[in-house]
């Protein structure tokens, strides 16, 4: 008996699995070929493999669910500009000389350069020092509190500080009943938040207390509640990222207002109408208000994997997940694809600082970075690098959002949802566009670039939802 003669067949197509030089091999020869870009999960860390595995499986349904939640929370609100406070107002619990800043807790001694300077500042902006040296001696003898603004559902810029006295936008979503706060800008040149300490950038702290959030509440009185994020789906169209260019966000919010700001007339509305027509960067804090009031909402959700607070200092980068108060935290990134100013580079550059980057938990930011030209100039230029930006965060992101469309890939959704398991199974971490202060001069913006969060504050983030979810 014979045995049946094996046929083989006369193209093979392949998947391969693992190193592309055998793809590549394939392909040389004509073979149709699928490479998937397998990696070993979580670098192989065992510890970190079991949390993914208990994660996507015996608690899998419970993140998922929870997870579903924070999304919908994320793309669903509406945050309505809706007033102008102060800190004192906004924030209770504080004493007397407590100094509200960016990211995670840390004390003046640890606190970079930039961000002392910006303190020195708000204090002298306070009354509670006649100089910024004897602001310097109060901070260092610690007679003057700080605490992390994000403690108390606000968020700041880069090295902002801010004292008690300090006007707030109030963004009110009442979808949740949460409110997010931030400050009004500070625009460009000599400022405190960009890490200069002078008389200069104590003068524009003082006018955006008594000229600039006057003027506004008086614009709000007559205009009624902005829907601040509507005004950014516009911008994102236009090509803003709403996190390093903001002019197409900036310029539809002077349109709405201008009608209003005309009819109030006299020196104040003269000089701040002067200060928003060269502010680019006047929507920023705005954007960052609006994010906050979701992500707080979002915050409330129990056993969810989706970080709902991404903040720096400067010295330090933390996150939190819903359902948590706890900070995971590492060191802060370097900002790297950067574009400096004449005579700046990395060796002037401050680490990533600010609490800026809710905007890229909120689908802005880097989210956004495929339709806007601004981003591609940090990366070479190349709007195909930008793209590749969004695409990094859609590959750790739960889900698209609803709200913000970008042109350039068909109108598709930007990633939202920055889920903690996929970031540290993947071992990609959200990329963050931002600015660049100079390490140590307090002369202010160096440039602007991405920064890249560290994985480590991911990694214990996982653990510690691991350890709940299974205790």
């Amino acid at each position: 008996m014979t045995e049946p003669r094996l046929a083989l067949p006369d193209r093979v197509g392949v998947v391969n699995v693992g190193l592309s030089l055998f793809a590549d091999a394939i392909r040389e020869q004509g073979a149709p070929v699928i490479s998937v870009d397998w990696r070993v999960p979580a670098g192989g860390q065992p510890d970190a493999v079991a949390a993914l595995g208990r994660l996507y499986g015996i608690h899998a349904e419970r993140i998922e669910a929870a997870n579903a939640e924070v999304l919908r929370r994320l793309d669903g609100g509406t945050p309505l500009l809706t007033g102008v406070t102060t800190v004192a107002a906004a924030v209770s619990g504080l004493d007397g000389r407590t100094l509200l800043h960016c990211g995670p807790a840390i004390g003046f001694a640890d606190a970079p350069d930039p961000l002392r300077r910006s303190m020195r500042a708000a204090a002298v902006a306070e009354g509670w020092a006649d100089s910024l040296e004897r602001a310097d001696g109060l901070l260092a003898r610690e007679e003057i509190g700080l605490a992390p603004a994000n403690e108390h559902a606000v968020v700041v810029p880069m090295a902002t500080a801010l004292g008690p006295g300090a006007p707030l936008y109030v963004v009110e979503n009442q979808a949740g009943g949460t409110t997010g706060y931030a400050p009004i800008s500070q625009g460009p040149g000599e400022v405190a938040w960009f890490g200069v300490a002078s008389e200069a950038s104590v003068a524009r702290l003082v006018f955006l207390r008594d000229v600039a959030a006057p003027v506004i509440g008086r614009i709000l009185d007559r205009s009624g509640p902005l829907d601040v994020l509507a005004l950014a789906a516009q911008a994102v169209a236009m090509g803003d990222d709403v996190h390093v260019r903001t002019q197409a966000a900036t310029n539809l919010l002077i349109r709405a207002w201008l009608p209003h700001l005309t009819e109030l007339g006299g020196p104040d509305g003269v000089a701040f109408a002067r200060f928003l027509s060269a502010n680019h960067l006047f929507f920023l804090t705005l954007a960052m208000a609006a994010a906050r009031s979701l992500t707080e909402w979002a915050a409330q959700v129990a056993d969810a994997s989706i970080v709902t607070t991404m903040a720096r200092n400067g010295t330090t980068f933390g996150i939190r997940l819903p359902g948590s108060d706890r900070w995971f935290t590492a060191g802060a990134p370097e900002v790297g694809h950067a574009l400096y100013y004449p005579g700046q580079g990395a060796e002037t550059s401050a680490r990533d600082i600010g609490d800026s980057a809710v905007l890229e938990l909120s689908g802005l930011g880097a989210a956004a970075a495929a339709g806007s030209p601004a981003v591609a100039q940090l990366l070479g230029g190349d709007l195909r690098e930008a793209a590749g930006l969004t695409a990094r965060l859609a590959a750790v992101c739960a889900g698209r959002s609803s709200r913000f469309k970008i042109p350039e890939l068909g109108n598709a959704g930007t990633p939202l949802g920055v889920d903690v398991r996929k970031v540290v199974e993947l071992g990609i971490t959200p990329a963050v566009t931002t600015g660049i202060l100079h390490l140590s001069a307090g002369t202010g913006q160096v440039g602007a670039g991405v920064a890249e969060a560290p994985l480590a504050c991911f990694t214990a983030a996982l653990t510690d939802l691991d350890y709940r979810l299974s205790g």
